[in-house]
Order: structure tokens, then C-alpha cells, then sequence
């Protein structure tokens, strides 16, 4: 028989997340640190909605690009939050999370042999969607040093003339890093001059605790570049519910908005509902959520400074990313001894892009009691290592 597999697809490494995740679900009394999940439950009046959506047989097929009335409140979300306008008719469509918003972005956007820039370590999607597409992923070491921001210098060092977009991951994930305003003027000039598209990746932006975040969109002359790409399972606790959408330019969202008609017909009708919800009266749950996930940042900032373990301060997401190289082991190594040794996982710096070696990203979306007891297990970990 001939081989049925596609040799792109079988040439793209699985998830490195997973790998330790599946892991500790079957290990006893363990402890992860390692998935990406809010530990709260998503707030009533938000599963109440979907509730209730079901109980009044809203169980159809919505139109491919969402609903209208979800569509005007994410619209006024955006005018509220970042100050920049989108029309809810042209410019705004519902997805199946961010993540099909990346994927039909590039899709739509990226013809064989354009090159994309992406900045790493950064969440694992934006590499294998770019080879998918037949386009050619250019990675941008980012650096502890620069607090793992990206530098105008960087993106013209990577720029040839087949480079068409930009990935911007921010705030990160891994890393926790943020771009404020004066980072982003100064790489939304060399975009302008370069001619070049921007994904902003914008999932964690309620979770920012330097301010408020800012959005490249509100840049001058950098909304109709951009394609911006948001959701609602960080902020407000709906990862199971599926449902993130996508900002851009009409010319751009009617070419994405082919592509879910083909690959998806519409996001889930139920979530939609709640979604409405979310935004019309969600803003105090996101504020008690962050509120919670800074305190737990600070709680590890501090951890890791009493037990010399080097880390710069993160300022977004619910992820820090402590550098273990004074241990002259992989990322690899370290987390899977840490597993077998201590029963906490994290996941590897490298999961997120070969720069990613020499770190850790560690979740703090869980518990405080249960970091608490994560992290008296690394210092003892740790003793033994330096012992």
C-alpha cells in the first residue's frame, strides 16, 4: 500500500505540552503546574445564559460569521477596552477559539513560500499553522535580557523580501512578557516601512498587571494591517466552552470567513449565548480572577528570588518562565526528574520553541495552597540538586 499520509503533516512534531500533562493524570497525589486552564469555574451568570439558551431550544445553526448580537458586543468591548472600532457586519467573526482564528489567518493571508515571522518562544500553534499553509516559519529568538519583548531591530534582522507577517504573541505564553506602548510604536514603524501584516495574538490581554494592556491596533496605521485575534476562555474561565474571535480588515475577514464557512459552518450556538453574557457583565469576575492570579504571581516571583533561582518578573498571562541552566541539565531532563522525583509538572521551555532551552514555564493558574506545596517540593528538589 502507498503511505497515506501527508509527508507535512508527519514532518510536524506533536504538542510538547501534553507529554507530562497526560503524565500526572495518572500519577497519585501529583501535582500540575503545566496546562494553561483557569482553576475557576466559569461564572455563573455565564453558564446560566448557556443554560438557558438550551432550555429555549437555541440549538441551530447560527451564521458562519456569529451571532449579530454577540458580534456588537464584542465590538463594544473593543471600543471600550482598547478604543479602536470595528464593524460588526465586516470586520468581526466568531470562532472556534483563538486558535482557528490563527490557523484561518494564516490560511487565508499566506501563499507557498511567504515567510512568517514568529517570535519564540511562543505558543505552539503559530509554527506547525505556518507550515500547513505552505509558507515559511522564521523564528526570533527572543531574550531574557530584553525581558523576552520584541526589538525593531530583531524584526528587521529577520525581514527579506518574501516576509509577509508578523506573529505577535503578546502577552506571552510562555513567558508572561508585555509589549507596552513605546515597544510597539517602535516595531509598528518598522512594520509600516517593511510593508508587513500583523496576527496580534491577543488571548491574554485582561490578564495584564502593568496597567492596561495595549493593543497594536491602536496604533496609527496599524488596524488595517492586523488581523487581531481574541477570545474568552483566559479571561473569563470558558476553555471548555470553545469560543474566541477574529478583528480584521473586511478584505481580510471575508477570505477567513470562506474558510470556517468550509472547515467549521459556525462556532457552538450554546456558547455564543454566553459569550453575550460574558461581556455585558462579566468585568468584575475578570477583575477578581487577575486580582487572584497576581497575588499567585507575586507569591512565585518572590519563591523563586529566596531560592535563587533566576526569573524576571512577568507582567501578563497566568505563566512564569525561571531559567534552570545553573543546574547543567536540559529543560527536558530537569522536568521529567522533577516529575518522577517530586510529582509536580511543568513544561519545558523547549515546548515552546528551541530558545526555550534552559527554562520552564510554570502555570499559576491553580490554587495558592496547591503552589504552595509545588514549590516547597522544587526547593527540595532543588537542594538535592545542589547538594
Amino acid at each position: 500500500m502507498r503511505d497515506p499520509l501527508s509527508k507535512t503533516i508527519t514532518g510536524i512534531k506533536p504538542s510538547g505540552i501534553r507529554k507530562f500533562f497526560d503524565i500526572v493524570s495518572e500519577m497519585k497525589d501529583a501535582i500540575s503546574l503545566g496546562v494553561g486552564e483557569p482553576d475557576f469555574d466559569t461564572p455563573w451568570h455565564i453558564r446560566d445564559e448557556g443554560i438557558y439558551s438550551l432550555e429555549q431550544g437555541r440549538t441551530f445553526y447560527t451564521s458562519n460569521a456569529g451571532l449579530k448580537e454577540l458580534k456588537e458586543e464584542i465590538a463594544a468591548y473593543l471600543k471600550r477596552r482598547i478604543n479602536v472600532s470595528y464593524d460588526p457586519k465586516k470586520e468581526i467573526m466568531v470562532t472556534v477559539g483563538g486558535s482557528e482564528g490563527i490557523d484561518i489567518a494564516l490560511r487565508a493571508m499566506i501563499d507557498p513560500g511567504d515567510e512568517v515571522l514568529i517570535p519564540q518562544p511562543s505558543y505552539v500553534s503559530y509554527e506547525p499553522c505556518t507550515v500547513l499553509t505552505g509558507g515559511k516559519p522564521v523564528i526570533i529568538e527572543l531574550k531574557a535580557e530584553n525581558e523576552f519583548r520584541l526589538t525593531a531591530a530583531e524584526i528587521e534582522e529577520a525581514c527579506t523580501d518574501r516576509t509577509k507577517i508578523l506573529i505577535l504573541p503578546f502577552p506571552n505564553n510562555p513567558t508572561g512578557a508585555i509589549m507596552e506602548k513605546e515597544d510597539l510604536e517602535a516595531i509598528a514603524k518598522v512594520i509600516r516601512e517593511k510593508d508587513l501584516y500583523v496576527i496580534s495574538d491577543e488571548i491574554y490581554s485582561e490578564l495584564s498587571y502593568k496597567g492596561r494592556h495595549v493593543s497594536i491596533t491602536e496604533l496609527e496605521g496599524m488596524k488595517e494591517r492586523t488581523v487581531l485575534i481574541n477570545g474568552f476562555s483566559k479571561a473569563y474561565a470558558m476553555t471548555g466552552w470553545r469560543l474566541g474571535y477574529a478583528c480584521a480588515p473586511e478584505k481580510i475577514l471575508s477570505q477567513m470567513l470562506k474558510i470556517h464557512q468550509f472547515a467549521i459552518m459556525c462556532a457552538p450556538t450554546t456558547s455564543q449565548y454566553a459569550a453575550i453574557s460574558a461581556l455585558r457583565n462579566g468585568d468584575e469576575d475578570v477583575d477578581r480572577m487577575r486580582n487572584a492570579y497576581n497575588q499567585r504571581r507575586r507569591y512565585l516571583v518572590d519563591a523563586f528570588k529566596n531560592m535563587g533561582l533566576e526569573c524576571f518578573e512577568p507582567f501578563g498571562a497566568f505563566y512564569i518562565f525561571p531559567c534552570i541552566k545553573q543546574f547543567g541539565m536540559s529543560s527536558d531532563e530537569f522536568a521529567t526528574r522533577f516529575l518522577q522525583e517530586e510529582k509536580v509538572a511543568v513544561v519545558p521551555g523547549t515546548a515552546f520553541g528551541d530558545c526555550g532551552e534552559g527554562f520552564l514555564r510554570i502555570s499559576y493558574a491553580y490554587s495558592i495552597e496547591n503552589l504552595k506545596v509545588a514549590i516547597e517540593r522544587l526547593e527540595r528538589f532543588i537542594k538535592k540538586l545542589r547538594a
